[in-house]
């Protein structure tokens, strides 16, 4: 069960309840993989709100990683979730709200 106060989500994947967290590896991660220069830079491509399905699967990817999952981001292609398209885009911002937070607080 996904511990909020440490950035834990969980989300239905692949047919089955999976945790995620952005640890500071997924974070180093992701930077790299969007080229961004450091964590400010990467919550700002962030808060754009403009992400590439590619996008999605390297965030899911990392997050799964994150919490322990011994996945690659084709696993992470080819796993389904409820709600299709919008439920990929739910599961990565709700990670990346639990992460760097809303832009309401």
């Amino acid at each position: 069960m996904a511990h909020k106060y440490r950035g834990e989500i969980d989300a239905d994947i692949g047919e089955r309840k999976r945790t995620l967290v952005l640890t500071l590896g997924a974070l180093a991660e992701l930077e790299s993989a969007f080229g961004a220069e450091d964590l400010p830079a990467l919550a700002e491509r962030f808060a754009q709100g403009r992400l590439r399905s590619h996008d999605l699967i390297r965030i899911i990817g990392a997050g799964l990683r994150g919490a322990g999952e011994s996945v690659n981001d084709d696993d992470v292609a080819g796993m389904s979730v409820p709600g299709g398209a919008q439920g990929y885009v739910r599961i990565a911002s709700a990670l990346i709200e639990a992460t760097f937070g809303s832009a309401d607080t």
